[in-house]
């Protein structure tokens, strides 16, 4: 999709435009003035040339579908280790390649010992890595990651570009979509892949009510983003025949406009997404928020919240299950007084186990719970810690 148009006729080669460019996004070819990824549609170069032989051509004229191939998957570095998303966003990767016949490949940005960390992947039936390994690449940068990784999109040409939607993965693909002027698809739930290539991105929307199919027909790639926990994490394959490949790293690409004052590694905690056994205080729960917080340490967990308790003040984002708080997926999840709105269950329902415990024998929690306690929670809730109380002392 291409809004910046040349105009042969009325060029006069005078490489104006390629002088004023700041992004070097302008060369000169055979055919004339050609722009590439690093375009950021600032209009400069508009402005600039003498002769008015650049405009923008907001209608898009549309991408030639066949010259976009295979799936490329983000592989993101935290700390030096490959973020555990990754591993979820090449299993659903290989699903929907083999709909549609394509190769499945992994891209990493990183310093020193990053080849390394890419040969994993390998093993988990990516075809083919490539690798940005350079020491300007320590501590994520967003303009200099968005410039290698769409490097990589530019001459590989995939026809989907798949990001966790990490804090890093939220900086890096919209900045990838503006480049290549084509569509992004954030938090989705589900992907599935049409015949014709084109991909299905399904996730809530208008506030949960709805689950929104949206597609991008007529431009590539196709960008989405999907949260840790969303999907399932891919097999390893008993016969791996992919390869790494380095790619080399200009000085360009290294070279930030963000300067880094000061940097200071934080004690990791354990995050909700990371957690076997949650407990989860809806509504209806707000006077029993002390007792919920003994239930989960008693089972090894953590206390969670839903939006409207968020909103009340008694918990924060970090700890909110939902669309505008995290996505997870225990082996155990306890709800009590949750009604079960689709923002909600749209971000919990891939646990192993759900118990809900609701006296609403409407309420919506109980269509996708596993076991179904319609009672008092006031009620239930002091027996059930009494009984785990009795049992540890009894060890």
């Amino acid at each position: 999709m291409e809004f910046l148009k040349f105009d042969p006729k009325l060029c006069s080669l005078c490489g104006e435009c390629i002088k004023k460019c700041p992004f070097g996004a302008i060369s000169m070819d055979k055919e004339g003035i050609t722009m590439n990824e690093n375009c950021r549609m600032c209009g400069i170069c508009v402005r600039e040339c003498p002769h008015q032989a650049l405009h923008f051509e907001q209608k898009a004229g549309g991408e030639d579908k066949s010259k976009w191939k295979g799936i490329l998957v983000y592989a993101e570095l935290e700390r030096g280790q490959i973020h555990p998303v990754v591993y979820e966003l090449i299993g659903e990767a290989r699903k929907l390649a083999a709909k549609v016949g394509y190769s499945v490949y992994g891209v990493m940005v990183g310093s020193e010992g990053t080849k390394e960390k890419a040969k994993r992947l390998l093993e988990y039936g990516v075809d083919e890595v490539f690798v940005y390994e350079h020491k300007g690449f320590e501590g994520f940068r967003a303009d200099c990651y968005a410039d290698a990784v769409a490097d990589c999109i530019s001459h590989l040409k995939p026809s989907v570009v798949l990001i966790g939607g990490t804090s890093l993965g939220r900086s890096l693909a919209p900045r990838l979509s503006t480049r290549f002027h084509t569509g992004l698809t954030a938090d989705c739930t589900k992907l599935e892949m049409k015949d014709n290539t084109d991909l299905v991105q399904i996730r809530p929307a208008f506030g949960g009510n709805i689950m929104a199919q949206i597609l991008i027909t007529e431009s590539r790639p196709q960008f989405a983003t999907v949260r840790y926990k969303v999907m399932d994490k891919a097999e390893k394959v008993a016969n791996p025949t992919g390869k790494v490949t380095m790619c080399p790293v200009t000085d360009i690409m290294v070279k930030s406009r963000i300067e880094v004052l000061s940097a200071q590694v934080l004690e990791h905690v354990k995050s909700i997404e990371e957690e076997d056994v949650l407990v989860v205080a809806g509504r209806g729960a707000q006077k029993a928020v002390e007792e919920l917080s003994e239930l989960a340490g008693l089972l090894g967990g953590q206390l969670c919240f839903t939006r409207p308790m968020v909103e009340a003040g008694y918990g924060d984002t970090a700890h909110q299950i939902g669309l505008s708080g995290r996505t997870v997926k225990p082996k155990l999840i306890l709800t009590f007084g949750v009604s079960g709105a689709i923002q909600f269950t749209a971000c919990m329902n891939g646990s192993e186990c759900i118990v809900a415990v609701n006296q609403d024998e409407e309420a919506p929690i109980f269509k996708i719970a596993s076991i179904c306690i319609k009672d008092d929670l006031y009620q239930v809730l002091p027996a059930l810690i009494t009984e785990l109380k009795n049992r540890k002392d009894g060890e």
